[in-house]
């Protein structure tokens, strides 16, 4: 359970990380600012996963959740400024690319 954890942030923090070069408006601090930001980006969203259910996160998928997802991308920044910068079309763009690349590549376990 452990090591498919620590997959998961690993893969997380590579797909922010590859976003960032191609998402204007996102700017992550190297690997280390990925592998941070992945963090909180997953503590955000598991938090508002518990308080209103599964179906407002990206995986709930729909319009709610892509802008949940654009939300908690936008608010990681201010939790963890330095590591991630990211204008709210960026936060807008980050969350489709994600998606996307989550369709293919997906981040959760199974």
């Amino acid at each position: 359970m452990m090591l498919g954890m620590i997959v998961r942030f690993v893969v997380s923090a590579v797909v922010l990380l590859l976003v960032s070069y191609i998402v204007p408006g996102l700017r992550v601090a190297g690997l280390t600012g990925a592998l941070v930001a992945a963090v909180v980006i997953s503590l955000l969203g598991y938090a508002i996963e518990k308080a209103f259910g599964d179906k407002i996160t990206r995986t709930g998928r729909g319009a709610v959740g892509f802008i949940t997802a654009a939300v908690v991308i936008y608010f990681s920044q201010f939790i963890v400024p330095g590591y991630i910068s990211v204008s709210i079309i960026g936060a807008l763009l980050a969350s489709i690319v994600i998606g996307i690349v989550d369709s293919f590549v997906p981040t959760t376990l199974r």
